[in-house]
């Protein structure tokens, strides 16, 4: 009894477990993820439905459960950085991933590799292209490297390049490609052939997947078949699709219920028709059968059994195509010059003749086959004689006139039930508004018998997933988002929502979560541009900090450059002095360099914080920067500014420097060194070395008055107090003692030619040579503040011995008379 409890305990622990992991698989769920990205603004010109053909596509992959990105008009910076941004992306998203690509523009191929172009690429020559455009096996690598379980890949950009012609051309169309594992390729027209530039809002081939995603219950082969049955029939057979797949696990984008209507193309009818001989259906038919099998098989048994219908010919030009697309494949593969010879033997003026003779040149080959090399053994025979006219060229167009193709004949409903009524004929969407932003297609509602898996993750934006059957919420939805694109164009931005069919609340959200998400560095890009995308409300965004709005302009619209830049003058929120016509303030009868007048101390003090010391000083602090009057401010923390003294009873500005002034005032003093008489107004001299006092040099740094007083301590009295010098900054300066004298009086000559040798008389040996030297008056008798401070004794050890007064100097001693000795001749 106890081992059958025991035994029964540990069933019911497993399938606890059982349940709980079926449980946890269960809600992890699969996700979706979708890369759309449609460039049309071209410089070479524009493509009219690239654009709108990846919204469509962005918002048929919406309904179905995927996460979608997308951009539209991207340069190549944009479109690598949002990609690496997606990829990273789905690496995080675990192995259950389903991922979608798709690229509308403009594709060429190159050397065997197929490139996406971005709107700046510019194309000069061939060798431009792997450098200014994406490569396309760098994506699918890229994506076959990552845990993913189904990776599809569409490339709708099979369309005439838009470059000049060259001597040496490019092949047309995209190049035959291998899929990877767990992956599909898709082209929207077959290897080197290009589609024709769509006449609606949508492109015949992104309108046709649209529709078939949309069905519900097919598996992906049967989506990408039905896709070319309906773009070749639209299109009147100008444009052949083709599609390449190796994937295994069994995926459908919706679930048709159980209880839906019975489809008119069962999957048995698919699957019989596709396994019946060519032979067994009329000549209409086996067209249409040979063109669903896309095979080399079926269109060469079409030939065979219908080999003068009207169809024979342009199924003889599908064929050409791709035999020479296969041939050129496997020598692409192998990369030889036999290989490249055995082509041009084939094809001396094919599609790829040009890409053969590059590579050829690489290998440093004979540019022509030579008469006698090992022949490479296609899997191909090679073309007929009938054949070579198709591909005797660059590129194949299927509706070229000179070929004048029959136009295939329509589609039976046993391969192709019509579409529905709704879908046939799609309205252009509004212009979409931001940059980068992917246009908003209205929205067709999905029957209601179609639904997404259950097993998927919902997306961060699920309006569209939740509502592919409530015509109101997407009748809202459309309504606002037309409304939108007229309000912002008629009024500058209505705010989003506004106007609503019936008032609904919550449609102007709904509306912008039907956009789809711009990738993150678009984003960023576009924040920093200073135009925010409408993932949020238009016309009711609060300004960023810092950015003006103008009057008129909405808050989250970029300020133009011609409303900044184009008058000549500079914004009133950062303008410097003087700007925008203001004059500025004067200081002794020039121009201050803030934004005040400066008569207050309060004023003088922001000049000296500011490290203003008149005109042409740069940093205060320095003694000779002695600045003038009642103005001029010297850097000394915490004190207060005094009255500097004044030379020749004029102010001591700092207008021009003390070599100037002296040279001005001296002209005959600096005479000595070669020097002729020295004018203020004598710019064009250069300035000569200045003689030394005490071993400095006579140079710009402390005052006259400050050398001298510190000399000839008892010249000067306490009354001369002059500026402090840069290395006594911070200190207080002492009161000199009074001379004889007092202050130096107005008979002091003041030479700049004065003779220091050391062990010599310290006196200044002042000449009397040169008459009419000027002299330093005395300084106005104002009160001075008192200083306290101790006597430096490093500056008693300098001072030289005291001498006479220099008063004495002047009077001439006597001779000639009695008593008096003789006078020197």
């Amino acid at each position: 009894m106890q081992t059958l409890q025991k035994f029964t305990g540990l069933i019911i622990v497993l399938i606890f477990f059982a349940v709980s992991s079926s449980t946890g698989a269960l809600a992890q769920g699969e996700k979706r993820l979708a890369f759309v990205i449609g460039n049309g603004a071209y410089q070479a010109g524009e493509l009219a439905t690239a654009a709108n053909d990846a919204g469509l596509i962005a918002q048929t992959l919406q309904a179905a459960g995927f996460d979608v990105v997308g951009a539209r008009d991207v340069d190549q910076e944009s479109l690598r950085g949002a990609l690496r941004d997606f990829l990273g992306k789905v690496s995080a998203a675990g192995p259950d991933a389903i991922v979608f690509v798709y690229l509308a523009g403009h594709g060429v191929q190159f050397e065997g590799e197929n490139y996406y172009l971005p709107i700046d690429a510019q194309i000069a020559s061939p060798a431009d292209v792997p450098l200014q455009a994406m490569r396309l096996s760098d994506v699918t690598k890229s994506l076959a490297g990552l845990p993913t379980k189904v990776n599809i890949v569409v490339l709708d950009a099979a369309r005439p390049n838009p470059f000049p012609k060259w001597k040496e051309p490019l092949a047309g169309g995209l190049a035959l490609v291998d899929p990877d594992p767990n992956m599909l390729i898709a082209f929207n027209a077959a290897p080197g052939t290009v589609a024709p530039e769509g006449k609606g809002p949508y492109g015949a081939y992104a309108q046709a997947l649209a529709e078939m995603i949309r069905q519900g219950g097919l598996s992906l082969d049967d989506v990408f078949d039905r896709t070319r049955l309906r773009v070749n029939e639209v299109t009147q057979g100008a444009e052949v699709p083709w599609n390449a797949s190796k994937i295994v696990t069994p995926f459908v984008f919706f679930d048709r219920a159980a209880d839906a209507p019975a489809p008119k193309v069962s999957e048995a009818d698919s699957r019989s028709n596709r396994t019946r001989a060519i032979r067994d259906f009329n000549a209409h038919d086996a067209y249409v059968a040979a063109l669903d099998r896309d095979t080399m098989r079926g269109y060469e048994d079409f030939l065979v059994t219908y080999p003068h219908d009207p169809m024979a010919k342009r199924v003889r030009a599908i064929i050409a195509a791709r035999r020479e697309a296969i041939t050129w494949r496997e020598t692409w593969l192998q990369d030889t010059p036999e290989a490249y010879w055995s082509y041009l033997r084939r094809y001396r003026h094919g599609p790829h003749a040009w890409d053969a003779r590059w590579r050829l040149e690489h290998f440093d080959a004979a540019l022509e086959p030579p008469e006698e090399f090992t022949v490479y053994d296609y899997d191909l025979p090679p073309p007929p004689e009938e054949e070579i006219v198709y591909v005797d060229r660059p590129v194949l167009y299927f509706d070229d006139p000179d070929f004048d193709f029959e136009p295939p004949p329509p589609i039976a409903v046993i391969f192709l039930p019509p579409p529905p009524p709704e879908f046939v004929v799609l309205e252009a969407p509004p212009p979409p508004v931001d940059v980068f932003v992917l246009p908003t297609p209205v929205f067709v509602p999905i029957p209601v018998f179609i639904n997404p898996p259950r097993h998927i993750v919902p997306p961060p934006n699920d309006i569209i997933f939740n509502n592919i059957h409530n015509t109101t919420v997407i009748n809202n939805i459309n309504t606002t988002i037309k409304d939108e694109t007229i309000n912002h164009n008629a009024q500058g931005g209505l705010t989003t929502g506004q106007k609503t069919a019936g008032g609904t609340v919550g449609a102007g959200p709904a509306a912008l979560a039907a956009r789809v998400a711009l990738p993150p560095l678009l984003k960023k890009r576009v924040a920093m541009s200073g135009q925010a995308p409408s993932d949020q409300q238009q016309g009711g965004l609060p300004p960023k900090p810092g950015q003006r709005v103008i009057q008129g302009q909405q808050p989250d619209a970029a300020t133009p450059l011609s409303k900044t830049l184009s008058t000549g003058k500079l914004e009133t929120d950062h303008a410097l002095p003087g700007a925008n016509g203001r004059k500025l303030p004067l200081i002794n009868g020039r121009p201050a360099l803030n934004d005040e007048n400066l008569p207050s101390n309060k004023s003088r003090k922001q000049l000296g914080k500011q490290g203003i010391v008149g005109r042409n000083q740069e940093a205060t602090g320095n003694a000779s920067a002695a600045v003038t009057g009642e103005q001029g401010t010297a850097r000394q923390n915490g004190k207060k500014f005094r009255k500097l003294p004044t030379v020749n009873g004029a102010p001591a500005e700092n207008r021009l420097g003390v070599q100037e002034r002296l040279r001005k005032n001296n002209p005959e003093v600096f005479s000595n060194q070669g020097q002729g008489p020295a004018s203020g107004n004598d710019k064009s001299r250069k300035l000569r070395r200045l003689p030394t006092v005490n071993g400095e040099p006579t140079d710009n740094g402390p005052g006259v008055q400050k050398r001298f007083s510190r000399n000839n301590p008892a010249v000067f009295s306490d009354e001369n107090q002059g500026s402090a010098s840069r290395n006594d900054r911070g200190r207080t300066l002492r009161r000199l003692q009074n001379s004889e004298q007092g202050a130096a009086g107005p008979e002091v000559n003041v030479q700049r030619n004065l003779k220091i040798r050391p062990n010599e008389n310290a006196q200044r040996q002042l000449r009397q040579e040169r008459p009419n030297e000027q002299v330093l008056r005395p300084q106005r008798s104002e009160p001075k503040p008192e200083f306290r401070a101790q006597p430096r004794q490093q500056m008693q050890e300098r001072r030289l011995p005291q001498e006479q007064p220099p008063q004495q100097l002047k009077k001439k001693p006597s001779c000639g008379k009695q008593g008096e000795p003789a006078c020197n001749q």
